[in-house]
């Protein structure tokens, strides 16, 4: 069993996402239970799904100076940074700590992939157009690339590219690299972008939900793919006495199959055990959960075996009904779901269950509602059975 951790500040956060731009945008969607999902009409062929897309994400420009940068994805990232004074709160600890000593740590499962698939619609004569022939957007590391260049940080720069996972396993890197003295800061999140890759990738997998998912419904039969981007900014507890708190976090690989979790959860168990235990508390002090709840079939089974260990008075929701699964970028962004649930007493509704599983209908909040939350974990467990969980907590309460 882990030891516990240090718990650090989460200093600055914010996210960008179906629902807009900014905190502002996801507490007014929260507290009426209205979702972001839509019609597609994102996909270079029909495929008749709801998503969760961005508005304003073709419209968005980057400044010259980043230009060479330029792919939906990262233009994404660009509106996400601009949200909640975030910059500015990069910018301060750049220059308290050093540049090379603020560390960047995002997730994403396509990063700007959309892209490449354009080039190779475009070839000509077998090469890339010319306006695609940038390597750097071409892969995996051009989301954090282009962010280092943009914020100004110069520390370790690492992505994390384990599916849905990928943005909640930031934090724990963040943790280590603070930890070990690697670093005095870290900003945390995960950006990733519709495109053809996903939409017809989890179609393919017959994953895709025709309407609106529903997550822990009885009647749920695949996710809604959404996008987003999230950000965190992770610095040690004595940087903001009244900050809300990375309590710990807990990660692991079930290894028992290519696409579908461990039918016992055992996993998903371990994930959770390792963040209690990195926290140092018990399942009883855990008021709020944001449960990853794909709504698919088996992922919810799975997820909801984990409730009982959790006294009822425990709320737990899936706020995919509001973004879509927003796939590498869902962690951070339902970690910024869970933090607003603890800063501004929200507990998230659990939109899209009309006719609740009984396996987890005592602990899902169904209805939106204000109550005061002082421990929240925000599980992330993801495609092929790499899971991740994560515990916050009260600045004034850790």
């Amino acid at each position: 069993m882990p030891a516990r951790i240090e718990p650090l500040a989460i200093t600055a956060y914010s996210a960008t996402s179906a629902l807009g731009r900014g905190l502002a945008a996801h507490i007014d969607a929260l507290d009426a239970g209205r979702g972001g999902l839509g019609a597609n009409d994102f996909s270079s062929a029909h495929l008749d799904c709801r998503i969760g897309r961005v508005a304003g994400v073709e419209d968005a420009t980057l400044p010259a100076t980043l230009a060479r940068w330029d792919c939906r994805n990262n233009r994404l990232a660009w509106l996400g940074l601009q949200q909640d004074s975030l910059l500015d709160a990069i910018a301060r600890a750049v220059a308290e700590h050093g540049a090379a000593r603020v560390a960047l740590v995002l997730g994403t499962s396509t990063a700007s992939i959309g892209s490449t698939e354009d080039a190779y619609r475009r070839l000509d004569h077998g090469r890339f157009p010319a306006d695609l022939q940038r390597p750097e957007i071409h892969t995996p590391h051009s989301l954090t690339a282009f962010v280092a260049d943009a914020a100004g940080i110069t520390g370790p720069a690492l992505t994390v590219s384990t599916a849905c996972s990928s943005s909640a396993k930031v934090f724990a890197s963040a943790e280590r690299l603070i930890r070990l003295g690697l670093a005095d800061a870290a900003l945390v999140g995960g950006v990733d972008t519709l495109c053809d890759s996903v939409l017809f990738g989890f179609n393919a997998l017959e994953l895709v939900s025709g309407q609106a998912c529903r997550p822990f419904d009885v009647r749920r039969d695949g996710i809604s793919i959404g996008e987003a981007a999230a950000f965190a900014l992770l610095e040690r507890a004595d940087a903001a006495p009244r900050a809300p708190r990375l309590l710990g976090y807990g990660e692991s690989s079930d290894a028992h199959h290519m696409s579908t979790p461990h039918p016992e959860g055992r996993g998903a168990q371990a994930a959770l055990d390792d963040a209690l235990a990195r926290a140092g508390i018990d399942a009883g002090q855990v008021d709020y959960i944001n449960l990853h709840g794909t709504a698919t079939v088996k992922n919810d089974e799975v997820e909801a075996t984990l409730l009982p260990r959790f006294p009822q008075r425990t709320r737990a929701s899936s706020t995919k009904g509001f973004t879509g699964h927003a796939l590498g970028a869902a962690g951070a962004l339902e970690a910024v779901f869970t933090l607003l649930a603890i800063e501004h007493g929200i507990v998230p509704p659990n939109l899209g269950c009309d006719d609740p599983m009984p396996e987890a209908a005592p602990w899902l909040a169904l209805q939106p509602a204000r109550q005061r939350i002082d421990v929240a974990l925000s599980n992330s467990f993801g495609f092929g059975g790499n899971n991740a969980c994560l515990a916050f907590g009260r600045g004034d309460a850790a």
